[in-house]
């Protein structure tokens, strides 16, 4: 079978193009109204005000955006998107780019924290991983008719899974974001390939919908929890496969089984410093030191946390850092601490305020700072409980320890 370049299916990349547009204006206009026709924008869509609302600089900070993360500067236009206004315009920019060089594309860590780091991977390798996945995910007893993506085109799992891999498998792409999980599992049926991720899977088991034989999931961007991953098995899901990478190394192994270490991709090498390494046909290595503990047993590896302050809030990786400095640049904030909530306390974020001395009453401050959050923090990285008091919490080392969600302001 002949695999057309990726760029050429104009469905792929408007896909990639719009997910990464509608990303950036999210990070440029956080708590503000979210751009016109989500996750499909029509090519006649002009990106300005009357549109999807981006005004002079907004453009700028969009055009720049996809110039990194498709290298559109290699081939001399990339001013050519400050010329034309539409989505359409874009489309037909990126795809001549395209056409002078597409060897490498670029994909940012924590997309929605702040910065980011920027990664950048060569196509062939890509490539590479996909043919790998189309021939593990064939393996099953339905041969793949659809995949059904709820993830964004333009981070580097939704790249490989929705873009690359339906190339390989020779099936279309469905976008099941606008959907409940719920009402998704009503319209799956054999043969699907649904690609997700934990709290998607999670979601998907408490809507207490039941899925039809034959239908393959994946998960990746964090370790599936086991519950998750043994139950939406019991609700029938045929296979799910999980994945475990990073933007920095995309891929690195796969396992079926929660109880499994994951099965490393042949063409890594793991090194004692926490380095990774990796030799492409044409001679390329490529390397990365990895962000995450890994144990190694059985042949493969397991995860055992991270090695920075980095967690998991609705698949999209967050910074508690990034977050924690936010909160103390707030004028009646002194000092403040961020922790993802316990499993029996919900999945999003917690903080702990140390009010500054011209901070107002308790019912006051905590009115102010919830508003100032959902206007300035994308919802990922919005704590969704406050707790107050005079000292940070630690414990009886003077460590910092968790804290109880508030039962009151």
């Amino acid at each position: 079978m002949t695999i057309q370049r990726w760029w050429r299916n104009r469905e792929s990349l408007s896909r990639v193009v719009c997910d990464l547009l509608a990303g950036e204006f999210a990070r440029l206009r956080p708590g503000g109204s979210p751009p016109a026709h989500p996750h499909r924008w029509p090519e006649t869509l002009p990106l300005g005000p009357d549109g999807v609302g981006a005004d002079s600089l907004d453009l700028l900070q969009l055009a720049s955006a996809l110039n990194e993360a498709l290298h559109l500067h290699r081939s001399g236009i990339e001013d050519y998107l400050l010329v034309h206004r539409t989505v359409g315009d874009w489309l037909d920019v990126c795809e001549a780019a395209l056409g002078r060089f597409d060897g490498a594309l670029s994909f940012r860590t924590s997309g929605s924290t702040g910065e980011g780091k920027r990664c950048e991977h060569p196509l062939a390798a890509l490539e590479e991983e996909a043919d790998a996945l189309a021939a593990l995910l064939s393996g099953g007893a339905e041969a793949p008719r659809r995949v059904v993506s709820v993830v964004p085109a333009h981070h580097i799992y939704g790249f490989l899974f929705t873009v690359l891999l339906p190339d390989r498998l020779a099936v279309p792409v469905v976008d099941g974001r606008g959907t409940s999980p719920g009402g998704l599992a009503a319209q799956l049926g054999p043969g699907d390939l649904v690609i997700a991720h934990p709290d998607w899977w999670g979601a998907l088991l408490r809507s207490g919908a039941a899925l039809p034989g034959g239908v393959t999931g994946t998960s990746s961007t964090a370790p599936c929890p086991a519950d998750t991953a043994r139950g939406v098995r019991g609700i029938g899901l045929a296979r799910l496969v999980e994945v475990f990478g990073s933007s920095e190394t995309a891929g690195l192994g796969w396992r079926e089984s929660p109880d499994a270490p994951f099965r490393p991709f042949p063409w890594w090498r793991f090194g004692d410093d926490g380095r990774v390494t990796r030799h492409l046909a044409d001679g390329t290595v490529l390397s990365a030191t990895l962000q995450d503990r890994l144990s190694h047993d059985e042949g493969g590896f397991r995860p055992s946390g991270r090695l920075d302050t980095v967690v998991q809030v609705g698949g999209v990786n967050v910074s508690l850092a990034a977050v924690q400095a936010h909160l103390a640049g707030h004028p009646n904030v002194e000092a403040a601490a961020v922790r993802l909530m316990r499993p029996e306390e919900g999945t999003r974020l917690k903080a702990f305020i140390i009010p500054a001395r011209n901070a107002p009453p308790r019912e006051e401050l905590y009115r102010r700072l919830t508003d100032w959050i959902e206007a300035t923090l994308p919802a990922p990285q919005r704590p969704r409980a406050l707790a107050f008091g005079p000292a940070l919490p630690v414990n009886g080392m003077g460590k910092p320890c968790d804290w109880p969600l508030a039962t009151d302001r």
